[in-house]
């Protein structure tokens, strides 16, 4: 067993893995940023289509 897999497994080792053991596994936080900011302005674009449209439909 290696280090890191004694760090993730609770047992006799102790309960609480260290601070930031996972750190690794999450995305980079300017990632996650522009990822949030592409999500929205596509449901703006998509929201501004569905209004074209409803709009051009209601003649």
């Amino acid at each position: 067993m290696n280090e890191t897999t004694a760090q993730n497994t609770s047992g006799a080792m102790g309960a609480h893995p260290a601070k930031g053991a996972n750190e690794e596994d999450r995305a980079p936080m300017t990632f996650t940023v522009r990822v949030f900011i592409y999500l929205v302005g596509v449901h703006f674009i998509a929201a501004f289509l569905f209004l074209l449209f409803y709009l051009a439909g209601a003649k």
